[in-house]
């Protein structure tokens, strides 16, 4: 892996993208330790004091008012630590804990934490060694903070919980030793800085983003196979019909739509003396409705790239104010609305590609395609059951495209009593751009099945790069045969991004 030098407030989706890919090893800029530094040294000044200053000589949430004794700051940070370490179900995948890592040390970075260089530097070469602590993923209701899935995380630092290391799952202080680190003693108000913070919902809301873009890339290049498959019309994507309505994701999943499907010899063979007068709306709209949830998903990424540069916990430095003031930045109500703004747009994507799947698969629709794609309809069931669980994904990513922000529930004795639920918002949409991707496999099965029985005539040269990538892996349907395994391959060529690299079309950017 490169590394990655980031620069606290100013790092952009692309970056984070190669982090969540495993392409690039982060490190922060150097440039942020003065900043760093002298926070660090307003929070010891502030422990040495005598006045009350929250989180760093009192105790945490509805016990703020207690006073905490100089000699105990230590053990309090450690207490606070390991009392949060509550998380339980599955464990974080690796690449999911690197990124919400690498999210603190940015916020870190913005120097209103007050920790000292020495953990950012410990957290930090964690990542470079491969120390990637176990993070329960339930527990958090994105308010005050995701306090314990980020402190699962902290444990490790100071040699508790379990990481693994070189694909061994070990106590914390042993995998700290094996990687050449040390653990360290948290000091006033550095265990609170670790763990108030939105980085694991931010980790899963970005995942969440990154795959949904990707999966928008396939269903652009798919859809466009399937529109060939049922000889669909392509005048729906003139330009001028989009630029008339002005929405830029409209108008260019349209562009996209037009350069994938160009030379086409299928489209060119029925543009006159076609009966049919207009297409159903999953081929004709694909524009409008893609487009607009490229539009949905850009707005949310804006507000991503935002919460990825913050300072999220609590309170903070204000170091030319020469203030420690208590604040609510980590309340995650902008990465909630964001995760449901994915959710959204994964889910009418899917929505969409499901009924050109039952579009293909019927032929009192499918312009003279055999029933169920299969050569031999009766004797053979083809694509049938296919079609049917691409239904119960479509149904079931509806149903967790729910919002999640608008439910709260008061914890912590009422102190903290409204909470975003980001946490659980942004961890859906790992199940949900699964569940659209099987759906885009099966689609991508079904349209390539359809455009060989269009043989002699060709689909459009980057189509047919797809088609010969799919065939590499899944040979066309003749009789029936144990299906899963194609469905599997197919769907891995969609998430992997085989598809896009064998369309070899620019797709929209996500910036």
């Amino acid at each position: 892996m490169t590394q990655l030098t980031l620069v606290p407030g100013q790092v952009t989706l692309s970056h984070l993208e190669a982090i969540y890919r495993e392409t690039a090893t982060p490190r922060l800029d150097d440039g942020c330790r003065a900043d760093v530094d002298e926070a660090a040294a307003r929070i010891a000044d502030a422990a040495a004091g005598d006045v009350p200053v929250y989180g760093v000589n009192t105790g945490f949430g509805k016990l703020a008012s207690h006073k905490i004794e100089a000699k105990d700051t230590a053990k309090l940070q450690r207490n606070l630590i390991l009392s949060h370490c509550c998380g339980v179900g599955e464990a974080m995948p690796r690449h999911l804990v690197r990124l919400m890592m690498t999210l603190k040390l940015l916020s870190f970075g913005r120097g209103a934490s007050g920790v000292r260089w020495e953990l950012v530097q410990l957290l930090q070469e964690m990542l470079t060694q491969g120390v990637t602590p176990v993070v329960p993923a339930q527990g958090s209701v994105g308010a005050s903070g995701d306090l314990a899935p980020l402190s699962h995380m902290t444990a490790v630092l100071i040699g508790e919980a379990e990481a693994e290391y070189q694909g061994s799952i070990l106590p914390g202080a042993k995998a700290l030793a094996r990687a050449g680190l040390a653990p360290l003693e948290l000091g006033p108000k550095e265990g609170l800085a670790f763990i108030n913070g939105t980085q694991f919902s931010t980790a899963y809301a970005l995942a969440g983003l990154f795959e949904a873009w990707r999966a928008m890339g396939n269903a652009l290049t798919i859809s466009a196979l399937s529109t060939d498959a049922i000889m669909g019309s392509t005048a729906p994507l003139q330009p001028e019909i989009h630029s008339l309505r002005g929405h830029r994701g409209q108008i260019e999943a349209a562009a996209t739509m037009r350069a994938i499907l160009g030379g086409s010899e299928i489209r060119d063979s029925h543009r006159e003396d076609d009966s049919r007068v207009q297409d159903p709306y999953c081929i004709r709209c694909q524009p409008q409705v893609t487009g607009a949830a490229m539009d949905v998903l850009r707005q949310a990424a804006t507000t991503l790239e935002i919460e990825a540069n913050a300072a999220t916990d609590n309170p903070l430095v204000l170091t030319d104010a020469g203030l420690i003031v208590s604040g609510g930045n980590f309340h995650a109500e902008p990465v909630g609305f964001a995760a449901d703004m994915i959710a959204l747009a994964v889910s009418e994507i899917g929505a969409i590609a499901q009924r050109r799947i039952a579009l293909m698969v019927d032929p009192t629709l499918s312009f003279d395609l055999p029933p169920f794609l299969t050569p031999e309809p009766g004797l053979n069931s083809g694509l049938m059951i296919a079609e049917v669980t691409t239904a119960a994904l479509m149904s079931e990513n509806k149903h967790l495209a729910n919002p999640c922000v608008t439910d709260s529930t008061p914890t912590s004795a009422n102190q903290e009593d409204h909470v975003s639920m980001a946490a659980h918002g942004a961890r859906r949409l790992m199940q949900m751009a699964e569940n659209l991707n099987h759906i885009l496999g099966v689609e991508l099965l079904c349209a390539a099945q359809g455009v060989q029985f269009r043989a002699p005539l060709q689909t459009s040269a980057p189509l047919q790069r797809v088609v010969t990538r799919l065939r590499q892996d899944v040979p066309a349907l003749q009789d029936d045969r144990y299906m899963a395994p194609d469905l599997a391959t197919a769907k891995e060529l969609v998430a992997t991004g085989a598809v896009l690299t064998a369309v070899d079309i620019a797709m929209p950017e996500l910036a």
